[in-house]
């Protein structure tokens, strides 16, 4: 991409695109709180988990880069920077005339992100093996938040549609962004307390 387009695909996406807040209601500000309650809940993990000395390392790290993943969502989710992203690459497709032909290119770049998913959950996977028993369901929560997110990301209005779907003023939107972090909490807690049996045992 020279200069001169990547200005303008920048001028472009900002047109389109502002820091404002995403999803100003209580349900929008409900899930910033829970994803900040996720990563706090997961550096606590990480400070007071009584890992077994042969996987402390290896679980620390993993409760670390969650806390991490968590704490940036609970930013983001406000900010709506994938929004921003995926101006930019409408805005890029228009500029370079392919934008009637960008579903390949959504495709294409969501097979990349599960590509990226996979490889990234087998090296958890071998990080974790040996405690695999423990993580398994935060691992899955982790799964759940970041594929939920590369699907935002994305941009297909399929999908758009089916998140904004309403039941009872409720959006499928809000429901599916909970699953994840709630789940890690879940996780965490049964981790904990078997932690807590193994000390006692």
């Amino acid at each position: 991409m020279n200069d001169s387009l990547f200005r303008a695909t920048l001028t472009c996406s900002f047109e389109r695109w502002s820091p404002v807040i995403g999803d100003p209601g209580f349900m929008g500000w409900l899930i910033v709180m829970l994803y900040a309650a996720t990563s706090l809940f997961a550096f606590a993990m990480l400070v007071f988990a009584p890992f077994p000395g042969f996987t402390r390392r290896q679980e620390r790290v993993f409760w670390f880069v969650l806390g991490l993943i968590m704490a940036a969502l609970a930013i983001n989710k406000q900010l709506d920077l994938q929004s921003f992203l995926t101006s930019f690459a409408r805005c890029l497709s228009q500029l370079q005339g392919w934008y009637q032909d960008r579903r390949p290119v959504q495709a294409s770049f969501i097979i990349g992100v599960m590509i990226v998913m996979l490889v990234a959950l087998i090296i958890l996977w071998l990080v974790l093996r040996d405690s695999l028993r423990r993580n398994w369901l935060p691992l899955l929560g982790l799964v759940f938040v970041l594929g939920f997110v590369a699907m935002r990301a994305a941009g297909f209005h399929d999908f758009d549609r089916l998140i904004n779907f309403r039941i009872a003023n409720m959006r499928m939107n809000w429901a599916l962004e909970m699953v994840g972090p709630v789940i890690v909490i879940l996780g965490g807690i049964l981790s904990t307390r078997s932690l807590g049996r193994a000390v006692r045992q």
